[in-house]
């Protein structure tokens, strides 16, 4: 399953009662906008424009759901953060992944991708409390990592682990770019998605 051949787009939603239905496993992505989430969705499946890349922080503004393989799902949420959204848009986002976190019985876990020169901030930390508060698990990409020298990857490696130890959150240093952490990513998506 490591490169998921078949991945397919299912369905998008903005309402509550347009998500795909609750059955099998689903791993969703979220992350701050612009943090390199479309970007690692399509090379953790090696399908470019499987996920829509922009320049333009907040364009994905649906719930984006993609089957890769029979029951199986990869879900990719709206961004947060972005200040130029207006504010019924922000509080409409809210409203549904809370309602996402809160209700999906498929969501088997969360791929946080945090951008490496910026670190965990405030809100990817509420992200990670939501999913962990269902008793999901939670993985951090810390993507862009081609922009750090090998020190500064190493130190935000460490800063995101010792954060996010004590919720027993893993973590990794990811790079489109430089082809660097897509197996790792996969083999966490495979473990959970595999898991009985």
């Amino acid at each position: 399953m490591s490169n998921y051949p078949h991945v397919k787009f299912l369905t998008s939603a903005n309402q509550a009662n347009r998500l795909a239905p609750d059955v099998g496993r689903e791993v969703a992505f979220a992350g701050r906008s612009n943090s390199g989430k479309s970007t690692a969705i399509n090379a953790i499946t090696q399908r470019a424009g499987l996920a829509r890349v922009s320049r333009t922080p907040g364009r994905t503004q649906l719930i984006n759901f993609f089957e890769i393989g029979p029951g199986l799902r990869l879900v990719d949420l709206p961004g947060y953060g972005y200040a130029k959204v207006p504010e019924s848009v922000r509080a409409h986002w809210l409203a549904l992944m809370q309602h996402y976190f809160n209700v999906r019985e498929s969501l088997v876990g969360l791929i946080l991708i945090v951008d490496s020169r910026r670190g965990l901030g405030a809100q990817d930390v509420a992200m990670l409390e939501w999913v962990l508060a269902r008793g999901r698990q939670a993985h951090v990409l810390l993507t862009k990592a081609d922009k750090l020298n090998r020190q500064e990857g190493q130190k935000v490696l460490r800063e995101t682990a010792a954060a996010c130890q004590d919720a027993a959150v893993s973590a990794q240093l990811f790079s489109a770019l430089a082809k660097r952490g897509f197996e790792e990513a996969r083999s966490v998506m495979d473990r959970w998605l595999a898991a009985a």
